[in-house]
């Protein structure tokens, strides 16, 4: 793995790392600069914009250059025509991989994101960089906004879905996509933060063979409450806002067989992490 370079480092992240302003703050930064003309509708710029108030100003939770880079020679290989995000933030992972999606001759890049504080900066910044053609920010949580579009017939097929968001419902989340089967024999799965904070139930999942998972499924997910294993920071993550922790109930598609390895990378703090990249190979029959 090659070294992290220091020079570009974000500022360290502290004991309170988002919704506490930031955000907006960050809006306020990015369209105060005397050069927004020449960052419009150039998404390479405000990506830019954004590194810099993350270097130099305040930490955000961000993907990262080097995590980021990962999943766009993904997009390059893949192609896919759809391609769903589950947690969105600010909207960098959005403008960078939908900028790639463009290019790769895709046609629509979904971003879902509970915060309706968070889903507007997106929308900001995604006008910004001159990529609302392509980018389309759903809001509400991550389960709830899988169903509505796949029942308003907008969402039948995920080609690539980066996963981000809550990191109990990693899980829970394919899972309901392989049970609506929109995840099948031919998607890709980019798994974000599985080192740092880790989690053990999704690598667990992803790693599974078809008769390990057929045996779980013998018992209804029925997730009330996020797994043991998850770290506490990362399941109390709503916390502030009392926002519901439920998880989705689905078996899922135990007999679809996944092709999972890591890509260590680094935060963009420096901070050891990995990418799990998931490849939906095949399906066993009963």
């Amino acid at each position: 793995m090659p070294e992290f370079d220091q020079n570009k480092a974000y500022v360290e992240q502290e004991e309170v790392f988002f919704d506490d302003g930031r955000e907006i703050e960050l809006l306020h930064s990015i369209y105060g600069r005397a050069d927004i003309d020449q960052i419009r509708g150039n998404p390479a710029k405000v990506l830019q914009a954004i590194d810099e108030y993350g270097r130099t100003k305040k930490y955000l939770m961000n993907v990262g250059e080097d995590k980021g880079k990962i999943v766009t020679d993904l997009i390059a290989e893949v192609k896919p025509q759809t391609m769903v995000e589950l947690g969105g933030y600010i909207g960098y992972s959005c403008i960078l991989f939908g900028d790639a999606v463009r290019k790769a001759g895709g046609k629509r890049y979904y971003s879902l994101e509970r915060n309706p504080e968070f889903g507007a900066v997106i929308g900001s910044l995604v006008h910004l960089a001159g990529l609302s053609d392509v980018v389309k920010v759903e809001i509400g949580s991550s389960d709830a906004s899988i169903k509505r579009l796949y029942d308003e017939g907008q969402l039948k097929h995920i080609d690539l879905m980066f996963l981000d968001h809550y990191k109990p419902a990693y899980t829970t989340d394919l899972k309901l996509c392989e049970e609506l089967k929109i995840v099948t024999p031919g998607s890709v799965l980019a798994a974000d933060n599985v080192i740092k904070p880790g989690n053990p139930p999704y690598l667990e999942y992803v790693r599974s063979s078809v008769a390990e998972k057929r045996k779980k499924a013998q018992q209804p997910n029925g997730e009330a409450a996020p797994d043991a294993r998850m770290a506490a920071r990362s399941v109390n993550q709503y916390a502030k806002r009392g926002e519901s922790t439920s998880l989705a109930n689905s078996l899922g598609n135990p007999n679809l067989v996944y092709d999972s390895k890591l890509v260590n990378s680094f935060e963009p703090t420096g901070v050891p992490d990995g990418v799990e990249i998931s490849r939906c190979v095949g399906e066993e029959k009963d």
